[in-house]
C-alpha cells in the first residue's frame, strides 16, 4: 500500500532476462503491492528470472505486441482489485524508485492519470539515444498537443500511473486490435484527456543504455507510424 492505495506495477518484457532482473529488484516493495511481469513471447529466461526475483509472471504465449501485453496487465490489475496500476519499461530504461512521484498526484486527489516526463527532469541525460528517437520524442508531444487541445511535454514515455477505475470507462476501448503494438500508450493518454479525466505530468528519469547492450526493439519506420497512428485516427475521427 502507498498512502492508502493498493498498487500494482506492470512491466511488459520480451527477451530481456538481465534487464528485467534489475527492474524487479529495483521496484520498491514498500510502495508496490505486486510486481507483474507480462512476458510477450520471450525465448530467453526472462520469465524465469522475473519469478526468481519475486514477480508474478503472466505469459502471452506468443509475441503479441507491447500494447497487447500492457492491455493484459491492465486486465489483471482490474481483476486483482488494485487501486492504481503503474506501467514501467521491462528493459530497465525507467527508474522504479521514482514510482512514488507518479503516485503522489493520485494519492492527493489531483489526478486520475499521471504521465512521466523525461523533459521535465532538471539536467536530464538520456544516454546514447538513437537519433531518430531524439527527433520523434520531440515532435510527437507537439503533434499530440495539437490533437489533444492541451499542451503536454511528453507523450511517448510509457512510465505512467492511473486509477484502475478509469479503465472501466466504456469510452476507453483498449480491446481494439490496432492497439496491439506501440499505439496503445498514446491512445490511452489521448482518450483519457478527451474523456475529461484529470491528468498531470511529473519529472522522471529515462536512460538509454550503450548500443552494445541493446537500446530499443522499436523499428524506425513501423515503430514511428505505430506511435503516430492514434493521433491520426483520433484527430481525423476515424476511430474513437
Amino acid at each position: 500500500m502507498y498512502r492508502g492505495l493498493s498498487v500494482i506495477a506492470i512491466a511488459p518484457v520480451l527477451d530481456e532476462e538481465e534487464k528485467i532482473r534489475e527492474v524487479v529488484r529495483r521496484t520498491p516493495r514498500d510502495v508496490v503491492d505486486e510486481v507483474l511481469v507480462v512476458d510477450d513471447g520471450s525465448t530467453d529466461d526472462s520469465a524465469q528470472v522475473a519469478r526468481q526475483e519475486g514477480a508474478r509472471v503472466h505469459s502471452m504465449g506468443r509475441v503479441a505486441g507491447v500494447g497487447a501485453a500492457i492491455r493484459a496487465g491492465y486486465g489483471l490489475a482490474r481483476e486483482g482489485g488494485f487501486d492504481v496500476a503503474v506501467v514501467m519499461a521491462g528493459n530497465n530504461k525507467d527508474s522504479p524508485e521514482e514510482i512514488p512521484a507518479l503516485l503522489d498526484p493520485i494519492a492527493e486527489g489531483r489526478a486520475d492519470f499521471v504521465q512521466g516526463s523525461r523533459f521535465l527532469k532538471r539536467d536530464a541525460h538520456f544516454g546514447p539515444m538513437p537519433f531518430y528517437r531524439k527527433i520523434a520524442t520531440r515532435i510527437h508531444p507537439w503533434l499530440f498537443s495539437l490533437v489533444a487541445g492541451r499542451r503536454v511535454s511528453e507523450s511517448t514515455n510509457g512510465f505512467r500511473a492511473l486509477r484502475c477505475s478509469l479503465l472501466e470507462d466504456p469510452g476507453l476501448d483498449l480491446d481494439q486490435p490496432w492497439l496491439d503494438e506501440y499505439e496503445l500508450e498514446p491512445y490511452l493518454y489521448l482518450r483519457t484527456i478527451r474523456l475529461g479525466y484529470r491528468t498531470e505530468e511529473v519529472p522522471v528519469t529515462k536512460i538509454y543504455p550503450p548500443r552494445a547492450q541493446g537500446q530499443t526493439k522499436m523499428k524506425p519506420i513501423t515503430g514511428w507510424w505505430s506511435m503516430l497512428r492514434p493521433l491520426v485516427y483520433l484527430g481525423l475521427g476515424i476511430r474513437k
